[in-house]
């Protein structure tokens, strides 16, 4: 039995593993995804793992390479192979942009996102959402979807300095509330703000 058991848990914790390695539906078109082998035209060519740089609008580059670029192609294992999915290049309608409002507040609801606050389902939508906007937009005009891709960026890093100087004012916060519980157990001891100040006899 208690092999059975353990039989079955390895086989859950397996299938849980899979689930997890699958990329998460997305906001984001991408094209169908591609098996990657050692016989792939992708390995041979050297492009497996390699970051992709933003190219030069002097030099032409075609709207593959830029949204390549802007929205890195996303890889994941499944079922011992490897896969590799870029994202699309075909433009969008006025039908698509509804879709994509719709789908939008269908998995705000579906995952229930928080309305109001911090919320960490919520921001991921929206930034799935708001990189589709930039693929569509880079699609019609490459320099627009350049200068979208920079205030991306600029809001993300500035998010990230936030949150950054949240968690300081938190670790702060917690080592002055430490400090002031154990001023309180000293009568010649007076606590004023988390600092101490010795009294004179």
């Amino acid at each position: 039995r208690c092999v059975q058991e353990t039989d079955i848990i390895q086989l859950m914790s397996a299938e849980s593993a899979k689930t997890r390695s699958l990329p998460r539906e997305s906001l984001v078109q991408y094209e169908p995804p591609i098996e990657i082998s050692e016989q792939s035209d992708i390995v041979r060519m050297g492009l497996k793992n390699k970051k992709p740089q933003i190219p030069l609008l002097e030099s032409k580059p075609n709207i593959q390479d830029i949204l390549n670029a802007i929205l890195p192609p996303r890889e994941w294992d499944h079922d011992g192979k490897h896969y590799i999915q870029y994202v699309s290049h075909n433009p969008s309608s006025r039908d698509d942009v509804a879709n994509l409002q719709k789908l939008l507040d269908e998995r705000l609801i579906a995952r229930q996102a928080r309305e109001s606050g911090i919320c960490a389902i919520r921001e991921e939508l929206h930034n799935q959402c708001f990189d589709e906007i930039i693929r569509e937009v880079t699609i019609d005009c490459s320099e627009r979807g350049l200068l979208l891709m920079r205030v991306r960026d600029e809001l993300k890093m500035t998010i990230a300095a936030y949150q950054t100087l949240f968690q300081s004012s938190v670790t702060f916060g917690m080592s002055c509330l430490l400090y002031t519980s154990d001023a309180a157990d000293d009568l010649l001891c007076v606590d004023l703000g988390g600092r101490r100040i010795i009294k004179k006899k």
